[in-house]
């Protein structure tokens, strides 16, 4: 008597593509944390990760072609000293007007719950950049990371911050 072959493996359901809320959408949420943070005295809008939530900075900038001063508010984590985001404005195409600035100027700071710090920025390439792209699959309401990436035309850069060394 034979045996009875194994049941095939139950097909998944394909996910639902990433689908992103419509730009005005987005513009509107940034406008509005942004002036919670200006209402609240900073009281609202900044708070630190933890291991399965994002935390949130603002990083001023110096403009590439204005030289104004600008600022952004981003999500970002800790890895050891340095912070870590990523440059996908609102995963619309084009890149963020931030990380344009910080590639013509990679010297800027950031306003951390606790404080602020004066940063160096770098793209995170290579063996660098796989291993804090899969962290950020890790943070909540990012398990669909490489869908959304997926939207757009270029890779998405990960943005490192490194703290400036204290000066002797």
């Amino acid at each position: 008597m034979n045996a009875p072959e194994p049941s095939p493996r139950p097909i998944e359901a394909p996910r639902n593509p990433a689908r992103i809320p419509p730009r005005w959408f987005i513009r509107t949420a940034w406008v509005v944390h942004r002036a919670l943070y200006r209402v609240t005295g900073g009281r609202v809008g900044l708070r630190h990760p933890s291991p399965t939530v994002y935390g949130m900075m603002r990083l001023h900038t110096v403009g590439r072609r204005s030289g104004s001063p600008r600022v952004a508010i981003l999500g970002y984590f800790e890895d050891g000293p340095d912070l870590v985001t990523l440059a996908m404005n609102g995963w619309g195409d084009p890149p963020p007007a931030w990380w344009l600035n910080l590639q013509a100027r990679p010297a800027a700071s950031v306003d951390l719950p606790e404080g602020t710090r004066d940063v160096i920025a770098h793209e995170a390439t290579g063996a660098q950049r796989e291993r804090l792209w899969a962290v950020w699959r890790t943070l909540e309401g990012d398990a669909d990371l490489d869908a959304y990436a997926a939207l757009r035309s270029r890779q998405t850069p990960v943005v490192v911050l490194s703290p400036v060394p204290a000066a002797a």
